[in-house]
């Protein structure tokens, strides 16, 4: 019974997610929308920006403007068991770290980056090249492994049609320039 409760808050959480992203892609923005939810509640959502003209850039990202969310009302994710972000697109490299060093320990995703996902890494080894001990001037760091410690549970595919919908729009419509030339628009349209 409590897997069935589990199915269906992350598809009430994905489809707040999808309607966020469905907002972006009105304003012209990369279709990605992510909600942070913790104890039933929403504490940070955010949407792509910046994605086309002048302004773009690669910070701007829906996790990282949820997480500065639920900051700015005060949270200390990092103590929260229970906080699970829901993303329209697989986290990048850079979205996942933020994600999981601020405590989020479920993370939901609707549609699959294969061009730039980073839900599949190993993070049970070292990510440097070099060695490095685990005490560096006294100070450990979980064994060497910074993110180990920090597991997090990962599922994909939830309301995957609904975002793919969202993806697809934005690649064809002529005027989104932002990645047209690339594996994701690929994939999406041939999807």
């Amino acid at each position: 019974m409590a897997e069935n409760v589990c199915i269906i808050d992350d598809e009430k959480w994905m489809s707040r997610a999808v309607g966020i992203a469905a907002e972006a892609l009105a304003r012209g923005e990369f279709p990605v929308g992510c909600v942070l939810v913790s104890g039933g509640l929403v504490v940070g959502e955010g949407m792509r920006r910046n994605s086309k003209g002048d302004g773009l850039n690669e910070l701007d990202h829906a996790e990282i403007l949820a997480l500065k969310e639920l900051m700015k009302g005060g949270g200390a994710a990092s103590a929260d068991a229970s906080l699970t972000a829901y993303s329209t697109l697989e986290p990048c490299l850079m979205c996942l770290g933020a994600l999981m060093l601020n405590g989020v320990k479920r993370i939901v995703f609707a549609y699959e980056d294969v061009m730039g996902g980073a839900c599949g890494l190993d993070f049970s080894r070292y990510f440097s090249a070099i060695p490095h001990p685990a005490a560096v001037d006294g100070h450990v760091f979980y064994n060497g492994y910074l993110y180990k410690k920090g597991a997090v549970e990962i599922i994909g595919g939830v309301k995957r049609s609904e975002s793919l919908y969202l993806f697809k729009s934005f690649f064809a419509d002529p005027p989104n320039s932002y990645w047209r030339a690339s594996l994701l628009a690929d994939y999406t349209l041939a999807a």
